[in-house]
């Protein structure tokens, strides 16, 4: 067995001579044109048939989240919601905001009346802002309450449509696959290290925690979640770890295997 693998190795005439000659050897090949056709033609539907589905796997499950949001969810929370005894705040985060913003108004009208060198606020004056700024507070969080709601049924709503989608469409899927790995494969070098890089830097690179920490901050915030800081700090410390691991492997494992020349000039790029 090692005798045979040795001979397919090793040969009398070098590979790039016999890549060569099979190349002309195809070109002078009368349904070579006939081919190259036939290759575009399977290449050009696979291409549309690709777009299509991610367009489908995009475009329908935020059509979904939008329908269900207006004409079914956010009909029937505001009829069973009642407004009368509706929960203000869903979470400690939420009352924080509201009593900061609350202080930040009593701070702003003391320093306005100095500021224009106006009498002293009576404080009968000053409770009766305070009580219409609560107010205003008060029907902004019930708002923001009513939304985080409206918002989780109508994001699983979409989520189970996208699930749907990809399972019903698994061999649709391997064919959107097949149609990436020829992007990304087939980009030059430099364009490779330089999609690296950028993919690197915004999700596992120096600046990558401000980012993290904005959008965990908008998610927990768009659910109605309790902004926990301690969470955030250790999905930050973990995460973004975790995904620069498996960069290095991907580049280990597959690119540097499949493009050598790729990985180099991501290294010299990078240094």
């Amino acid at each position: 067995m090692k005798s045979k693998s040795s001979s397919r190795k090793t040969s009398f005439i070098p590979r790039s001579i016999l890549r060569t000659i099979g190349k002309v050897r195809q070109a002078f090949d009368p349904q070579a044109e006939s081919k190259l056709v036939e290759e575009f033609r399977v290449s050009q539907q696979r291409t549309l048939f690709s777009v299509r589905f991610l367009l489908i796997l995009v475009v329908v499950p935020l059509l979904i989240n939008q329908l269900s949001r207006n004409f079914v969810i956010s009909p029937l929370v505001k009829a069973l919601w009642n407004k009368e005894e509706a929960v203000i705040f869903l979470n400690s985060s939420q009352e924080e905001r509201a009593l900061a913003e609350l202080k930040r108004f009593e701070q702003a009208i003391y320093f306005e009346s100095r500021l224009n060198q106006a009498p002293k606020i009576s404080n009968e004056l000053l409770q009766k802002k305070l009580k219409e700024k609560a107010i205003n507070l008060i029907k902004k969080y019930k708002n923001e309450t009513t939304g985080a709601v409206i918002n989780v049924f109508a994001d699983l709503f979409s989520l189970f449509t996208f699930i749907i989608l990809v399972v019903a469409g698994k061999q649709q899927l391997y064919t959107v696959k097949t149609f990436i790995d020829d992007i990304i494969y087939g980009l030059s070098d430099s364009a490779k290290a330089f999609l690296i890089i950028l993919s690197t830097d915004l999700f596992v690179g120096f600046h990558s925690p401000y980012g993290w920490q904005i959008i965990l901050e908008g998610t927990l915030k768009r659910f109605g979640l309790p902004e926990n800081k301690d969470f955030i700090f250790l999905f930050i410390a973990t995460v973004p770890v975790i995904a620069d691991t498996i960069f290095k492997y991907w580049i280990f494992r597959y690119l540097n295997r499949s493009s050598p020349s790729a990985v180099a000039t991501y290294r010299s790029m990078n240094e």
